[in-house]
């Protein structure tokens, strides 16, 4: 697939009269206005998952500019966001790869032939990808080495921040993530060893400034912002409002809409998560696009949560139960919510008089949760008490 990919990309070389002669050595498409007017609606397609919209149009791109690493980046995208809903998932990585090596094989000529700074983040951009996705596969090596690669590109647009904000994106997630690793994984820092030091604020600051001026990377930022604020920084007020943003510009975004649904829960706005959590359900049974069990399990958790709070045990029950369900279709049985699930069942039977049902409940934590989990800890105190 790749060499495919790469094989139909060499039509940049057949076709110079499409090409910048060689003295426009800052010729670029990544500060073209018109472009990034012509590609607006593709982009704001593909975060909002109408990947086949969004691929056609960026089909257009690549027949207009089949010498430029742009176009097969954003159609590397449009598989990245078919994977990101459910990272078990690895029916989109053949595709993604070979964009992402598209991109970089198109880069380098860019880099080397017309334009040094764009063809540079161009290749820092595959590569970072790439890592991310080799991070989230746990081929920590390959991510390492794809991230150091990237990071040598980085460094070329160091500087020239003014030529585009889209330089800074890099930039920022560097800085954050370089310290966070240090501090959060003791184990890889004879790795990070090989990396420059970073600075979590100023890449936080440096991602509020691609959020708000930056064009291709605006939204790429803002999820990073998301993420970072609430599992990072707990910071759940602001990444609730960017999470509600999100939402409500790309509301076809199964991603944007659990992550939504997940941080009402954690801020505690109950009657707002029963609607976001429905929305939910009602589009995994209408089979909309990027809506499946994963999506589905955290749905049913919350649900679970809402009506038991509310003493409905029935209603909590059957929605703990159908998330479950979904848990094992999405291969998501070493999760928290698939044990606390469990473990709410348990409490569920106990308190109804049905003490061995509680048991089994309970014993099916401690099978599914490592021991210093505290879902395994709360199951066998739980125990004891019965």
């Amino acid at each position: 697939m790749c060499s495919l990919i790469l094989l139909s990309a060499g039509v940049y070389a057949q076709r110079q009269e499409n090409q910048p002669d060689g003295d426009s050595v800052r010729y670029s498409l990544l500060v073209n206005p018109f472009i990034q007017i012509e590609s607006t609606e593709a982009i704001n397609s593909m975060y909002n998952f109408e990947f086949t919209k969004a691929h056609n149009h960026f089909n257009y791109l690549q027949k207009k500019y089949p010498w430029h690493p742009l176009p097969y980046l954003l159609k590397g995208l449009n598989y990245w966001w078919r994977i990101v809903p459910n990272y078990n998932n690895q029916e989109w990585d053949r595709e993604f790869l070979a964009y992402m090596d598209t991109t970089k094989y198109l880069a380098e000529n860019v880099r080397d032939n017309y334009n040094e700074i764009e063809g540079a983040f161009f290749l820092a951009a595959a590569y970072a990808f790439e890592g991310r996705l080799y991070s989230e596969r746990r081929e920590y090596r390959k991510a390492a080495l794809a991230g150091s690669r990237s990071l040598k590109y980085l460094r070329e647009c160091q500087g020239y921040e003014e030529y585009s904000p889209e330089l800074l994106f890099g930039d920022a997630l560097f800085n954050y993530y370089a310290e966070w690793i240090r501090e959060e994984y003791p184990l890889l820092r004879p790795i990070m060893a090989f990396f420059p030091k970073g600075d979590k604020e100023k890449g936080i600051s440096q991602l509020k400034e691609v959020a708000r001026n930056a064009f291709y990377s605006r939204t790429e930022a803002q999820y990073y912002l998301m993420r970072i604020m609430s599992n990072e920084e707990n910071d759940i007020v602001g990444a609730l409002q960017v999470a509600e943003y999100l939402n409500s510009q790309f509301p076809g975004n199964a991603y944007f809409h659990r992550y939504y649904a997940r941080l009402l829960y954690q801020a505690g706005r109950y009657s707002k998560v029963e609607q976001v959590s429905l929305e939910i359900l009602q589009k995994i049974d209408s089979m909309e696009v990027g809506y499946e069990a994963n999506s589905g399990r955290y749905a049913c958790f919350f649900l679970g949560q809402v009506h038991g709070n509310r003493r409905n045990h029935e209603r909590a029950k059957a929605y703990y139960k159908k998330g479950l369900d979904y848990a094992e279709q999405a291969g998501a049985t070493e999760m928290g919510y698939y044990f606390y699930s469990l473990l709410h069942l348990g409490n569920i039977a106990a308190m109804d008089g049905e003490e061995e049902l509680a048991k089994d409940y309970y014993n099916r934590v401690k099978k599914a949760a490592k021991r210093k989990h505290p879902a395994h800890k709360a199951a066998r105190d739980r125990l004891k008490k019965l």
